[in-house]
């Protein structure tokens, strides 16, 4: 997806993926699920700039089904895993992401999909989905547009997504209104006061921008420019030439860590030396950070700050804690959405109980996804929290993160106005 030609690309392939599917499982018309063998499909990027990434958020799902038993009363969950990248793109793709959802409508005994990591690739699984009646938890979406409507959100969100006219999203972080507050509170806590912007034109990058385009004035930071990069470019030196003549003392890169970035945090410390970096959840994997595996030079560690929704492991319930302890004695060093990965299958699967008496009773898809929205106060590794009826989670703290010797470290909690 490139430039604001995004959206109606994204749109496009929306509607043909969504006629595609229609009719392609037997239980979209009822919900019906037959049986007590379940599947839950996962679709995450697991090639490229955010792989790390998202096999450690499938660990941490597989984690919350072992914990459970692979079980819920009678029902057998059974948890499959499929990639929506292509070693091409080195990223999500459009295409992949499609096989990936029908994937899952043409299973009867499929209950449930955690994904996608990507908002973009959300955009394109969301209607197939919903045309299919299968609850989707997202483990790190935060675009805006993907559940309501307002700033950060194109033409046409959320409605666009359903075409059912009912609800079959969630996600388990807040989404960027709030992310873009927090990164506001960043910024300012280090002194920011004009920030020069770039961002990927991907649903994500463009999205978050817009949000910290509102958000920094609150904090008194002066946006003084926003320009749009190329994620293939093989370099950003002239678009990074002008940023001196801007008066920025602070650069923000809204985008990811697949589409380049850390390219572009290079170009932007040769040409401005003097500023801070910061970036979002997208930037925040090893890929990004970690010399040794491709990341920006320790050079410039003491300049590049991260805001993403993990907080420290001492900040989480006795649950989480557990989590991080049980994680790294089995995988080593968790990357920042692992918890989410365990949070996301355990809503499903709190879900699945509770619209079945305790795995007493009838299944459908309808059920478990009505009760995926009406969780209330549901305890859980990330705290307690709600889900509302678009779908967004009742979750607001984030953590900023700052690079040392290639690795990140945990700064402080921020608490945005909600």
């Amino acid at each position: 997806m490139k430039g604001r030609s995004a959206v109606a690309l994204v749109t496009a392939a929306v509607l043909a993926v969504v006629v595609a599917a229609c009719g392609s499982s037997s239980t979209s018309s009822t919900g019906k699920v037959s049986g007590t063998s379940l599947t839950v499909y996962s679709s995450l990027p697991l090639q490229g700039g955010l792989s790390d990434v998202a096999h450690a958020t499938d660990q941490g799902a597989a984690m919350a089904l072992a914990a459970a038993g692979g079980k819920v009363g009678k029902y057998t969950i059974t948890f499959k895993q499929l990639d929506d990248s292509t070693a091409a793109a080195g990223s999500w793709d459009a295409g992949q992401t499609t096989n990936n959802a029908h994937t899952a409508c043409d299973s009867s005994s499929t209950i449930g999909y955690i994904g996608e990591f990507n908002s973009g690739a959300s955009a394109i699984s969301i209607p197939v989905l919903n045309r299919c009646g299968i609850p989707q938890i997202s483990p790190a979406n935060t675009a805006v547009g993907l559940t309501v409507a307002g700033n950060g959100a194109a033409p046409g969100e959320p409605q666009k997504y359903y075409p059912t006219g009912k609800r079959t999203y969630a996600r388990v972080v807040p989404y960027d209104v709030i992310q873009a507050d927090a990164q506001a509170a960043l910024q300012k806590s280090e002194g920011c006061t004009k920030t020069y912007v770039f961002q990927d034109q991907e649903v994500y990058g463009l999205g978050l921008a817009n949000n910290f385009r509102t958000a920094a004035p609150k904090q008194g930071i002066k946006v003084v420019n926003e320009v749009a990069f190329d994620p293939k470019a093989s370099n950003y030196r002239s678009q990074a030439a002008a940023i001196p003549a801007s008066g920025a003392n602070c650069v923000f890169l809204s985008t990811i860590a697949s589409d380049n970035s850390v390219e572009l945090t290079k170009d932007v410390a040769a040409a401005a030396p003097n500023t801070k970096i910061f970036s979002g959840d997208g930037d925040e994997t090893d890929k990004y950070f970690d010399p040794k595996k491709g990341g920006i030079p320790t050079s410039l560690d003491g300049r590049v700050f991260l805001t993403a929704p993990t907080l420290a492991p001492s900040s989480y319930p006795p649950a989480g804690q557990t989590f991080f302890k049980d994680y790294t004695a089995k995988y080593g060093k968790p990357e920042v959405y692992a918890i989410y990965g365990y949070a996301a299958m355990s809503l499903l699967l709190d879900s699945i109980k509770r619209a079945t008496n305790n795995g007493t009773g009838s299944l459908s898809r309808t059920a478990v996804d009505s009760a995926i929205h009406s969780t209330t106060n549901l305890q859980s590794v990330l705290g307690t929290y709600s889900i509302n009826a678009n779908g967004d989670t009742s979750l607001t703290e984030y953590g900023a993160y700052g690079i040392k010797n290639g690795s990140d470290f945990f700064l402080k909690t921020i608490h945005p106005p909600v």
